[in-house]
């Protein structure tokens, strides 16, 4: 335990709003936020919690990270501290993001609220860069099933911000999408889909959320983690954002495991000795983001 504890350390949670949430409506008295088993609901002041790498041993690289939960909880253990603290492990600062719910009951437009809150989280890291120590160019995202979807989002809308950004860029520096959810056609995870943009959506709002058919050359720099036999989150998710980052010429790397056993199974898989994380630690060193500055 002693060890553990000196790897990392997890600081204070920081509002990303202390002057008020945008986009809200008052809070019902009954809309309280609970945690229970590590699974947090009724999210209506978000926040970023930092994990710093052990004294020494930051590189300068920060990540947000965005568990998954269907947009209508946060899995804020294996798919939030856990990874905070595995970033920590290879110098990389991490902000685990406990972002707003979709919900028509505290916001005026659910479909923008997570979107406002990762737009944030990027822009209050680069805004604090200096002061922080992180490289202003190396600010990136990474997100595990819905959490997948807000990530690359906020990957593929940063040219059409949903917050004031005074002119600062809101685009992630990489993106690293575990089992992510990314369209909201065919192959989507109803669940995400209907608590997002409900469920009579448009064909626009399908479209504009279907971030397979937003990526353009621009798009950051992605890995993408999936398995072959995910019942949850169909693998077409990953081969449709795959396809369509080949397409615009976007660095991209992924890796389908044969099987898991399950959906969501952050760091480890059971059913394979492979380390994921471990590969795209390789790819962001490959790819310059683990240097020192």
């Amino acid at each position: 335990m002693i060890a553990t504890a000196a790897a990392y350390s997890q600081e204070k949670a920081i509002p990303l709003y202390p002057k008020g949430v945008p986009n809200s409506k008052p809070t019902p008295a009954t809309y309280v936020e609970v945690t229970e088993n590590n699974w947090i609901k009724y999210v209506s002041q978000p926040t970023i919690t930092p994990y710093l790498p052990a004294k020494g041993t930051a590189n300068g690289t920060a990540v947000v990270v965005c568990p998954g939960g269907g947009y209508s909880g946060l899995a804020s253990a294996h798919e939030g501290s856990a990874i905070a603290e595995a970033f920590n492990k290879i110098g990389v600062t991490a902000y685990l993001l406990k972002y707003r719910l979709p919900s028509d009951e505290i916001m005026k437009d659910k479909s923008i609220g997570p979107l406002q809150d990762a737009q944030t989280a990027i822009l209050m890291v680069r805004k604090h860069a200096a002061e922080w120590g992180i490289d202003p160019n190396k600010i990136g995202i990474i997100g595990f099933s819905a959490g997948g979807h807000l990530a690359s989002t906020a990957g593929t809308h940063f040219d059409k911000p949903v917050i004031e950004t005074g002119g600062i860029s809101v685009r992630p520096d990489f993106m690293i999408l575990a089992y992510p959810v990314i369209t909201f056609g065919e192959f989507a995870h109803t669940g995400s889909r209907e608590n997002l943009i409900g469920k009579t959506p448009s064909a626009a709002q399908i479209d504009l959320y279907s971030n397979e058919k937003q990526v353009t050359s621009n798009t950051p720099p992605t890995f993408i983690m999936h398995s072959q036999d995910d019942d949850v989150v169909p693998v077409q998710n990953s081969l449709l954002l795959y396809d369509a980052l080949l397409k615009n010429k976007v660095k991209v790397e992924m890796h389908l495991f044969q099987q898991t056993g399950s959906h969501g199974i952050g760091l480890n898989n059971p059913k394979n000795k492979g380390k994921w994380f471990d590969w795209a630690a390789n790819w962001l060193e490959q790819n310059g983001f683990l240097k020192g500055k």
